[in-house]
């Protein structure tokens, strides 16, 4: 590791039946410990971010989305306003 990168230290408790399965599968897949423990929760913090990003819907939820989508309704007056006074706004700037 290169003298100018910055780490932070984490620690934990485990138990120690815990602790000789670690060691092992490291030992098996030719790595330290410490290398596989930090990709594996690497691995497993990346897969909690993007399950928490991806939007999930029903089905009822997705026929109500595209249908909104293919036939939006008609804007209501206020929105007609607005977009006329956004309209003005560009043209002064």
């Amino acid at each position: 590791m290169p003298a100018s990168s910055s780490t932070a230290r984490l620690e934990a408790r485990i138990s120690p039946d815990l602790h000789a399965m670690l060691k092992r599968v490291a030992e098996l897949q030719g790595r330290t410990m410490t290398d596989f423990v930090v990709a594996a929760i690497q691995e497993a913090a990346q897969r909690a971010i993007e399950q928490s990003e991806v939007v999930r819907l029903s089905l009822a939820d997705q026929e109500c989305f595209a249908h909104a989508l293919m036939s939006p309704p008609q804007p209501s007056k206020a929105l007609k306003r607005a977009f006329i006074r956004r309209s003005k706004l560009l043209r002064s700037e």
